[in-house]
This record gives C-alpha cells, structure tokens and sequence, in this order.
C-alpha cells in the first residue's frame, strides 16, 4: 500500500537509560549535643571518628569493638586483652598503695585489663541517663575505646593537661575457693591527676586574659595540684562506700605526691555528688562556682 501526501507517521524511540545503583549504607544519627555526665557530676567529653572494626576475646566468643587511628604498639596491645584473664592475687600487688574496706580493695591499676574494665565504666556511666537511645551500645564501645587509650596516654606522662596520672580502681576481695576474672573484679575507678595552674589563674579553669602558659619557674612546686575526675562506679556496686573510699585513697596518693590542694568539679544539679564530695571534706570554691558558668559546673576543693 502506498502513502501519498505529507503525512510522517509519529514513533517514540526509547532513549537509552543509565541506571544508577544506589547501595544504601547504614548511618548512625548523629551524636546528640547536650551534656551527658557520669554518676558523680563530671562532664566527659562526646568526641567520636571513624573506626573499624577488630575483636577481643572473651570467653569462648568474641566481642566486636571499634579501634581508632593507633600506632602499631598500641594496635597490639588492644588485640592482646583478653577478659578471660584471672585476678591477680592480693600478694602481688603486696607493694601498691591500697585501701582495704568491707568486701573491697582500692588501688592503682596495674593491668591492660584493669584499664580497660575501668574505660567502660566509665562509657557506661556516660551514657547510663540515655542508654535507651538508638545505638548507645555501639556509642558505648567508641567510647570505652577511645577513654582506654587516652587512660594509658595520661598514666604514662603523655598528656598535656597534666605532669603525673593515676588510675585508681576498686576490686572484690579474694575470697576462697574463688577466682574471678578481671572483667568481674572492678567495680570502680577514678583518676588522680598532678596538674600545674596556669599563669594569672588561682584556681583551675579560672578564666584569664593572660597568656595560657605555666607560672615562672620559680613557683613551680607552689603552683601545683591535685585535681580527681572520672569517678565512676558500677551500678550493681552502688551505695556501699566504694565512691567515698576511692576519694580517701586519692587524697593519700595526693599528699605523698607533696600536693597540698585537691580539687574536683561537680555537675550544679548532681545534689548527691556534692553531699559526697562534702562528707569526705571537700568545700565549694565561692569564686569558681558561679550559676551563670556555660557548663553549669562546680569547683570544690580541700586542703591537704
């Protein structure tokens, strides 16, 4: 048949599609911006980056954690922790400053272990008021990681913020016939730092306009402090004077040390911290503690 005239018959011609693969990948929310505070009024700090993955043994499985940029020292040390790991006897530790009380002993922690348990203490108690929240377990890890390599970089003298670190951690008793694991054993933990007040402060954080230097070496030993953070305490271990016997603790390590002040910062709302801190001698510093602070936190010290 033919066609005459101008008629053009009209076709569609598919043009050719390129077809993206979108691959979905999991996004954690972002970390939320209020404060979150530990048991004891400390504010810690929320800072996180990318991780991946490695394992730590424990018992016959293993447990996922998230492992930071580390050097390669550090790298094996975190693969070496295993949590199957006894507790040490008490008669190895026979030379280590220590505070025996009820079914309790504080000391210094000596163990990579010992450090580690005592990190995630302290990410739970960081987390404890919004465990609830959509992956704080994974939030929880990070940060037991990341406060586990900062611990060991502040108890061997590499931290800017301090001249000297101590790890204090309180374990259970021996008992007979009874070999826990470290994992089991700690129950508590603070720091007990030796700091230097900067140039024009007269107490730590005391806002200046003077250059942010160390004061004259003249009054080197004079201007030094002892400053106690991170307390921490299980929360099955709780209201058995764990918290109390610690700061004790803390306060002989800081007088041999030759410090003559303590201080540590409290949370303004956190009343039963500060009834604590007071029980066991501390007193509000009028001057640091002033209700319009960004931070809403307070400064308490005692005499040594």
């Amino acid at each position: 048949m033919e066609l005459k005239g101008t008629f053009v018959p009209q076709f569609r011609v598919p043009l050719p599609i390129n077809r993206v693969v979108v691959k979905r990948i999991k996004r954690y929310p972002p970390l939320r911006t209020a404060k979150v505070s530990t048991s004891f009024g400390e504010t810690l700090p929320e800072s996180y980056h990318r991780c991946k993955p490695i394992k730590v043994h424990c018992n016959n499985n293993s447990q996922g954690i998230q492992q930071s940029s580390l050097t390669k020292s550090e790298s094996g040390k975190l693969s070496e922790l295993s949590f199957d790991r006894k507790q040490p006897s008490e008669q190895e530790y026979c030379g280590l400053q220590k505070r025996a009380f009820g079914r309790f002993v504080v000391r210094g922690a000596v163990l990579d272990e010992e450090c580690w348990t005592a990190a995630w203490l302290r990410a739970e108690a960081h987390w404890e008021s919004v465990s609830h929240m959509r992956h704080a377990d994974s939030y929880k890890r990070k940060y037991a990681e990341q406060e586990f390599y900062a611990l060991k970089q502040r108890c061997a003298g590499r931290d800017g913020n301090s001249l000297k670190c101590f790890c204090l951690v309180t374990v259970k008793k021996e008992e007979k016939n009874v070999r826990r694991t470290v994992l089991n054993s700690v129950v508590g933990t603070l720091d007990i730092s030796i700091r230097q007040l900067l140039r024009g402060e007269s107490y730590p954080g005391e806002i200046k306009k003077s250059s942010a230097f160390v004061a004259c070496h003249e009054a080197y030993d004079s201007r030094k402090y002892a400053y106690v953070s991170n307390v921490c305490v299980s929360k099955f271990a709780r209201r058995q004077g764990i918290a109390s016997n610690m700061l004790y603790l803390a306060m002989d390590v800081a007088s041999a040390a030759g410090m003559k002040q303590l201080y540590v910062h409290v949370n303004a709302d956190n009343k039963p911290a500060q009834e604590l801190y007071r029980k066991t001698g501390f007193e509000m510093v009028k001057d640091a503690s002033s209700p319009w602070s960004k931070d809403q936190r307070l400064l308490m010290s005692m005499e040594l």
